[in-house]
């Protein structure tokens, strides 16, 4: 039987090991808290058809054009960097066309709107 020393280093190498595995996938994908994404932006990406990617460097030029036409361009800017970042995808337009990125489109609120514009 294993003395107590050794069951509690046991449990706090178990501790480390889970903690760091959650905080290295969340920053893989740029995610700054422990909150689990509803899909797999590599799973989505690679779902076929037409897919309209973007660099993460070009994530805020996509996302100032594609929040050009809204009278709520702060909140625009805010969600659409947060899903291009995540995504690594901004749909054509101002408005729409998310077809081409269904990372993008299928992120929803918890209310079941759409989180990415």
């Amino acid at each position: 039987m294993a003395s107590p020393s050794t069951f509690h280093f046991m449990f706090l190498l178990i501790i480390c090991v889970s903690t760091l595995s959650i905080i290295g996938i969340s920053h893989a994908y740029g995610v700054e808290s422990t909150h689990t994404l509803p899909f797999s932006p590599i799973a989505s990406a690679a779902n076929g058809g037409i897919t309209c990617p973007v660099p993460q460097n070009r994530c805020g030029s996509e996302c100032e054009r594609r929040c050009s036409a809204t009278s709520h361009k702060k909140p625009c800017l805010f969600f659409c960097n947060k899903c291009c970042n995540i995504c690594l995808c901004v749909p054509p337009g101002t408005y729409g066309n998310k077809e081409c990125c269904p990372c993008y489109n299928n992120w929803k609120t918890k209310e079941g709107g759409p989180k990415c514009p």
